[in-house]
């Protein structure tokens, strides 16, 4: 598809307006309409445990979350589900409920008669997951949609006849085979896999539905919903379900905030999205704030949506927004670093930051600020101004550009503007805000962080921009960490470790948090590795298909190690499974030692 594809997912790239939905019901709190961004979570106690559960709902619920998923394994777990509800309304709490249901039928029969929504997965809800090759002819493609259509239809039913929400929430890492054979590990596979069961719910007249399409890859995760809004958009208006929108696996801190901001941030920003859930490796509650600030930080810029006069020409978008590719540019050099074209991104700072950092040079090992933003001869311009973008693209050589400060534009429109009127043989220079912070506390608060990774990230999704500068945080250290760590998390640029780490929920069969923490202990020097921390099978080799490695729950206590998508060793005893995980590493040739720690001076 080209920039001109008659595919559209939003009324205007340069314009923020929020997607029309429709209502849909989860018990008392209403989801899509007029209603606000909900904001949910998932709790992590064993079903089985009513007292753990109701007691991590209760304490969702105080934080702000409006909505709770609870993961039912099979009938036995579901049937409990009564119990944690009532548990639940008997402290007072209305907080609706939702199961979580992977690969068992007659687990989400069950739960359905507790809570107030369900969740279905359609890659593994009745549907093959061996990662099997096999050509699909369209009589056995057929025939397994019967199949599907006769295990799905008595849920469907059953929520209609008790008034239960549902939600079909594809992920990237559990598409099934059928899908896998037919599209591939796409995005258009995710959609095709969640539209396969939403026709079969609008056959019965079933039209209680949330759509969510999660993938741990923001470009992946970015792409598959716009193509889904896209497709509903073709179906026709009665289409318009409500969308929830999560980053899988998105890992913890800072790295953690910074991926799921891109994902879900860059979709709000494009008005899709009714619902969120922030998926961290902490504890669920944590998850609650940087939610919440993502919806405050979307809200606070609903006013600034016109980067552009409303009598000129319409503007085509310079950028496939359901198919990444990096805007070309020519290549320029810069303080003895070239940027465009195919060459790295590039990190930029103001002389001031670097003249407070020239003394520690040494010690910031990755974070290096590269150039140095008053000496880059970066032409500043108002892309509104036909005459600023004329007299730019006048000049007999290409010149790094960017959007002046100052301006009262939202960020992500203007440069989109900026990006499709200046000639493409301009590197673009990204920056997270327009209105430089005189002043840092040292602490990078979570909107800054946010705002940042949101702006600068979902750009890089979109393929524009060449360098970054990060005007929102005046404390030099800080600024240029979050700028490479946006341009990891984006895939721009990888410089460390990347982990793909899930969330803790019931399903988890060894502790997460721990683990994830030993891992990155052990593992965190080896730059540009990928490593997949799963808590359990349900997402463990599709996310990990472009893993190199991977730590995977495979019974309690016992841990599976992976390479790729491929199980090597299993059973191995949680206390022993990060030092065969650093032996496998080392096995593939892709062990290094760390360095030596430097003495401390006493």
């Amino acid at each position: 598809m080209s920039a001109q594809s008659p595919l559209r997912y939003c009324s205007d790239l340069f314009r923020y307006q929020r997607r029309s939905s429709r209502e849909v019901m989860i018990g008392k709190v209403g989801v899509g309409g007029g209603n606000p961004i909900r904001i949910q979570s998932m709790i992590t106690a064993d079903t089985r445990d009513t007292g753990a559960c109701v007691k991590e709902v209760l304490e969702l619920a105080e934080v702000g979350c409006e909505i709770v998923r609870i993961t039912a394994q099979t009938r036995k777990y579901a049937g409990n589900l009564e119990h944690i509800r009532d548990g639940v309304r008997r402290a007072g709490c209305e907080v609706p409920l939702v199961a979580d249901i992977h690969f068992k039928p007659d687990a989400a029969l069950e739960a359905a008669k507790w809570v107030e929504k369900v969740r279905v997965n359609p890659g593994n809800y009745a549907d093959r997951k061996k990662f099997e090759v096999r050509e699909y002819s369209d009589s056995d493609y057929a025939e397994e949609l019967t199949r599907i259509r006769h295990k799905f239809v008595p849920l469907v039913k059953l929520c209609q006849e008790l008034g239960r929400a549902m939600r079909i929430g594809t992920n990237h890492g559990s598409l099934s085979d059928r899908i896998m054979n037919r599209y591939g590990d796409t995005p258009l596979g995710m959609v095709e896999s969640a539209l396969e069961f939403v026709r079969i719910a609008r056959d019965l007249d079933y039209h209680e539905i949330i759509f969510s399409m999660k993938a741990s890859n923001p470009k992946v995760m970015i792409e598959a919903y716009r193509l889904l809004i896209a497709r509903l958009e073709q179906e026709g208006g009665d289409w318009n379900y409500p969308i929830h929108l999560g980053v899988t696996e998105a890992g913890d801190g800072e790295d953690g905030r910074i991926k799921s901001a891109i994902g879900i941030g860059s979709l709000l920003d494009d008005g899709i999205g009714d619902t969120i859930r922030v998926s961290l490796t902490e504890n669920s509650v944590s998850e609650i704030p940087v939610a919440r600030a993502m919806v405050r930080t979307r809200e606070g810029d609903s006013g600034r949506e016109k980067p552009r006069q409303a009598a000129e020409a319409p503007i085509h978008p310079c950028w496939d927004p359901f198919s990444y590719k990096r805007r070309p540019s020519e290549v320029i050099e810069i303080g003895g670093h070239e940027l465009g074209g195919n060459r790295e991104f590039r990190v930029v700072t103001t002389r001031k930051k670097w003249d407070a950092l020239a003394h520690q040079l040494g010690e910031l090992g990755d974070f290096q600020p590269e150039i140095v933003l008053e000496e880059s001869g970066v032409v500043e311009i108002d892309p509104r101004n036909s005459a600023e973008v004329e007299q730019l693209d006048s000049r007999t050589t290409p010149a790094l550009v960017t959007v002046g400060n100052g301006l009262d534009l939202a960020v992500v429109p203007a440069f989109r503007l900026l990006a499709s009127r200046v000639q493409a043989r301009h590197p673009i220079l990204l920056k997270d805000v327009l209105s430089p912070s005189e002043e840092g506390d040292g602490n990078f608060p979570l909107k800054t962080l946010l705002t940042a990774a949101r702006n600068i990230g979902s750009l890089l999704c979109d393929g524009i921009g060449d360098a970054v500068l990060l005007q929102g945080e005046e404390v030099p250290e800080q600024s240029l960490r979050v700028s490479y760590n946006i341009l990891q998390a984006a895939g721009a640029r990888i410089f460390k470790t990347d982990y793909v780490a899930c969330p803790s929920c019931g399903r988890t069969l060894f502790n997460l948090q721990a683990a994830t923490r030993r891992i990155r202990e052990a593992t965190g020097h080896l730059k540009g590795l990928r490593i997949a921390v799963m808590g359990c099978i349900v997402n463990g080799p599709g996310e990990m298909a472009d893993a190199d490695f991977g730590y995977v729950g495979g019974a309690p206590g016992k841990i599976n190690l992976y390479v790729g998508r491929d199980a090597v060793k299993f059973n191995i005893p949680e206390e022993e499974a990060v030092e065969r995980l650093v032996d496998l590493i080392n096995e593939h040739g892709k062990w290094i030692d760390p360095p030596a720690l430097k003495p401390v001076r006493v």
